[in-house]
């Protein structure tokens, strides 16, 4: 019973932070990304814990640099399509 908790809860789960630990030890600046919040901005500034995020023009937040989930999935489509995402 252990054995199967173990390969479909633990191992998964622990695969999936080292993903994350490794991801956001490769993010730098300009990178567009999303906060667990659901912010989305583009870094401007980074420090071993914190990132600054632009969420609007001239507009900064920091948020703890853990808190960022992954890369914003519509940095691109403004660009795109020529509008906006909102």
């Amino acid at each position: 019973m252990f054995a199967v908790f173990f390969f479909l809860i633990i191992l998964p789960q622990g695969r999936k932070a080292k993903k994350h630990a490794q991801y956001l030890s490769q993010l730098k600046k300009g990178d567009a990304v999303v906060t667990q919040g659901g912010l989305y901005g583009r870094i401007v500034g980074l420090t071993e814990k914190v990132a600054s995020l632009e969420v609007a023009s001239k507009v900064s937040i920091r948020v703890d640099r853990t808190s960022i989930v992954g890369p914003d999935p519509f940095a691109g489509a403004a660009t795109q399509d020529g509008g906006s995402t909102t």
